[in-house]
């Protein structure tokens, strides 16, 4: 069996919920996203992110602006539409099931 195979699948299992819960928290830029991440030690790459938010705002979940730089070209800002806000809750609610029954197993001895 591939343990670097499986790890990635537990990643990317969790990628989408961890994406919608950066965003909900305050509109954000996708190197942002990126950013936090990296910080909590889920790696993504722009080739990752892109078609997955692509695919999130197609879905009616995000909604996004344009604002301009100080530093270069204008900037994509993402945020949570009122379907995405609804979508989150119920993942959150998923994921602290899942957790629990997770943690669950693996501390009883």
């Amino acid at each position: 069996m591939d343990l670097e195979n499986t790890q990635s699948q537990m990643r990317k299992g969790v990628l989408e919920y961890c994406i919608l819960y950066i965003i909900g928290k305050h509109e954000c830029y996708a190197s942002d996203i990126i950013d936090q991440m990296k910080e909590a030690r889920l790696i993504v790459v722009e080739g990752t992110l892109y078609p997955l938010l692509t695919r999130l705002k197609n879905a009616g979940l995000l909604n996004y602006k344009w604002e301009e730089s100080k530093s270069g070209p204008p900037r994509k800002y993402y945020s949570l539409t009122a379907e995405g806000q609804k979508f989150l809750q119920a993942l959150s609610g998923t994921w602290d099931e899942l957790s629990q029954a997770v943690t669950n197993i693996t501390t009883n001895k």
